[in-house]
């Protein structure tokens, strides 16, 4: 049986765009456009009769912003969402805020209509946000703060290639009270800045590039610094601790150095995943979690950019179960409840 092609319903107020997304989309066998929305009011009844999988959302429309339009959208009929949208000065505030809300993808339209080839990416975008499902929407966010998490539960995370996508999908739905957070992402040092920024301007928790010392708590979550092993402290696992060793896997920050921390520190309270990735880091810390009694996850192939990481890990029987990337933040997070909370679930 052939597998059914995913429902695109394309919210814009120019005409030409629209034609010029709805080209780009249909290149891709596996999606089909099934409708057209030119304003908010529109896109509502669309979403009511067409029953799309996805839709793309412009910002600028009339009547009624596509922020608003987005607000009101997760919060009564939540559906995958990619924002496309025209560069402006505050692009990264409208970035920031079309992810906070739930936006799976912001993407911009070229300069004056220059061409479908810089929608290029856009057929991917889609489907992965039809992968990662419906963000949840603020409210439910806010009631998963009031839930209780076990104080002894840390969570470590590790990706590479395609990462940043991946960690900004998981992260954004973690509740403000989050268990203590640590993450691995392989990436140039100019970046490791930016890439902070962004998640703490999409997620409830605080987000910030580590400084050996500070506290690992609930409610924060914190980013190895380039160029430097990230480990949680054997003597006392409240404290992060940086080291300047030579590089693991050819990687400093290794997501090895950091597993393998949280195995020896804490034990069967780790609840780590390796996300996707070029290459073996992490694989080997890991089974070292599984091997000590925590939980231990991978997003699996189909979701994965590069099936690297998760796969060498999966293959030395590293893992309790693989993944897609959408499943990835609830499993994360469960285990980490407290024992009352997970009984009544």
């Amino acid at each position: 049986m052939a597998k059914r092609r995913i429902k695109v319903l394309i919210i814009d107020d120019s005409a030409t765009m629209r034609g010029l997304m709805a080209h780009v989309v249909e290149s891709d066998p596996e999606l089909e456009v099934v409708g057209y929305a030119g304003d908010a009011y529109g896109a509502r009844e669309a979403i009511k009769t067409l029953n799309p999988d996805v839709v793309t959302l412009d910002i600028e429309m009339p009547r009624m912003d596509g922020l608003t339009f987005l607000e009101k959208l997760m919060r009564l009929r939540p559906i995958p969402v990619v924002v496309v949208t025209s560069k402006t000065d505050a692009m990264d505030e409208i970035e920031g805020a079309a992810l906070k809300l739930g936006a799976a993808h912001c993407l911009f339209k070229p300069q004056g209509l220059a061409g479908a080839e810089l929608f290029d990416a856009l057929p991917d975008k889609i489907k992965e946000a039809v992968d990662q499902g419906a963000a949840k929407a603020p409210e439910d966010r806010a009631e998963q703060d009031q839930i209780s998490f076990n104080p002894r539960k840390h969570i470590f995370l590790g990706a590479s290639t395609g990462g940043v996508d991946a960690l900004v999908s998981v992260l954004r739905t973690f509740p403000k009270n989050c268990p203590p957070t640590m993450i691995v992402q392989h990436m140039p040092a100019k970046f490791i800045d930016l890439f902070a920024q962004r998640l703490n301007s999409v997620c409830a928790p605080s987000v910030s590039v580590a400084r050996g010392g500070m506290k690992v708590e609930a409610g924060r979550i914190l980013i190895a610094p380039h160029g430097t092993h990230m480990r949680l402290s054997r003597r006392d696992p409240s404290v992060v601790m940086l080291e300047d060793r030579p590089p693991v896997n050819g990687f400093r920050p290794s997501v090895d150095v950091l597993f393998t921390s949280g195995a020896d520190a804490i034990g069967k309270h780790c609840v780590a995943a390796l996300l996707t990735g070029m290459g073996r880091d992490g694989a080997t810390g890991l089974k070292k979690i599984r091997e000590a009694g925590g939980v231990t996850l991978a997003q699996d192939e189909e979701t994965s950019v590069v099936y690297g990481m998760p796969r060498v890990a999966n293959e030395m029987g590293a893992v309790d179960k693989p993944l897609p990337l959408g499943e990835i933040a609830n499993a994360l997070l469960k285990p980490c409840r407290s024992e009352r909370m997970r009984d009544a679930s």
